[in-house]
């Protein structure tokens, strides 16, 4: 596309496109919005260099012309976006990106390999946090994806509430709290289930978590209270009747005298899973296989689509445009079957009834700029990116906070966990 715009002339022309998704996977209430600072990061250090060029030149992926225009490249046009750690619906409008096609074009796949996962990743974790309620969840799913994707999975968790992670890379990289404990091996390495114990409480301290479901759980547990004593920090149930066991092994610790330490399941937990231990005597998630596949939904279905560009000099076919910057802008959108979407630069306003979000209301058209919000209508899109230079960056601290914040306003019916439709209906206003 890149080499056949240069060709046409059509490279240089300013446009818009955006980043949405038509509609919410397998019944989600919501969306997370996630990725922001990697996608700012990645934007930073997207370069074109001489290895690579190279080799779409050996490879004759792209002719000279092209080669050339690529050594060069560097983003300077506008982003804006939902901040980080917001919720999205269908229609919004999560992503802009203002600029020459040939600029904007090229960010497509980075945009949306960015986007796609760690939305998914932080819709489904948010689920899991909103069941597990005050009770912390832990990310332990590095070992179920490939090794990059881990470590991004593990900010997207981090950001909507989750507490820490086993992973050390995005502890390293990101600051995230960490903390583990021994898987079976470690356990079966030794002689017996007592020297196994005893080695990691002299290793970790009494406050380490002892894994008690290798071989017999209520012998487990009274063996991890005799060598760490009443302090001994917590016991990780892996497998069998959660529930079940989370109640007996309470009952044992507490006749035991341990009446601090806590419990922490783990075995293939997901967000419906986490509900139905509500009521047991459960003091910790560790999940792993849901949180870092999305739940079974590993893409959040976003798409990146060109919705207006700069009307050419006598077009005979161009609408009344707004004149933002000085330039007049074409509503562009498909006609395909089940992928109608709506042209136009937009704004984004998310409406409140008594400090509850009621409505996602999408401006588009002409005159975007002569729309009144109501008083209780929040300005969803951000400055991300101006005249190429970033200037959207911010702590992770500072997403999860303002996720933390921005939960505590949906409606009720966002934190059900059962499908059903989207929390806020999207509005969509012709503003002329």
């Amino acid at each position: 596309m890149l080499e056949a715009a240069l060709r046409s002339g059509a490279a240089e022309r300013q446009c818009v496109f955006e980043v949405f998704s038509r509609r919410l996977l397998a019944g989600r209430r919501y969306g997370v919005v996630a990725g922001t600072g990697r996608f700012l990061d990645a934007l930073d250090r997207f370069r074109f260099d001489d290895d690579v060029l190279a080799w779409l030149a050996d490879a004759e992926v792209i002719d000279q012309a092209t080669l050339d225009w690529l050594r060069g490249y560097r983003f300077s046009g506008h982003i804006d976006g939902y901040a980080e750690g917001d919720f999205f619906f269908p229609g919004s409008p999560i992503l802009a990106v203002e600029s020459t096609f040939a600029e904007a074009v090229l960010l497509e796949t980075l945009a949306l390999s960015i986007f796609n996962h760690d939305c998914a990743i932080a819709s489904a974790a948010a689920r899991m946090t909103a069941a597990a309620g005050d009770r912390p969840c832990i990310e332990m799913g590095s070992r179920r994806t490939h090794e990059e994707s881990a470590v991004a999975a593990a900010r997207a968790a981090y950001l909507v509430g989750f507490a820490a992670t086993s992973n050390l890379e995005a502890g390293r990289r990101y600051g995230l709290p960490t903390t583990g404990t021994s898987a079976h091996a470690f356990t079966l390495i030794h002689d017996d289930e007592a020297a196994a114990f005893r080695a990691q409480i002299e290793s970790l301290g009494a406050s380490t978590t002892l894994l008690v479901d290798t071989y017999d759980v209520a012998t487990a547990v009274r063996t991890a209270v005799e060598l760490a004593g009443p302090e001994l920090g917590a016991v990780r149930i892996d497998s069998g009747d959660l529930v079940g066991l989370a109640r007996d092994v309470r009952g044992q610790l507490d006749a035991l005298g341990a009446t601090k330490t806590r419990i922490v399941v783990t075995s293939d937990l997901d967000e419906h899973a986490i509900a139905t231990l509500a009521s047991a005597p459960v003091d910790g998630y560790g999940i792993g296989t849901s949180v870092v596949t999305g739940s079974g939904l590993p893409t959040a279905s976003l798409v990146y689509k060109l919705v207006a560009r700069e009307d050419g000099a006598g077009s005979s076919s161009a609408d009344p445009g707004s004149n933002h910057e000085g330039r007049r802008w074409r509503a562009l959108t498909k006609a395909s079957p089940g992928k109608i979407g709506h042209g136009g630069r937009k704004l984004a306003y998310r409406r409140h009834s008594e400090g509850v979000a009621t409505t996602e209301v999408v401006v588009a058209g002409a005159a975007t700029d002569s729309f009144e919000p109501d008083d209780s209508d929040r300005p969803l899109l951000v400055p991300l990116v101006r005249a190429g230079e970033i200037v959207g960056r911010e702590p992770l601290q500072v997403a999860r906070a303002r996720h933390a914040e921005l939960r505590g306003q949906l409606p009720p019916v966002a934190l059900r966990l059962q499908p059903g439709g989207p929390a806020l209906d999207t509005v969509f206003v012709e503003a002329r």
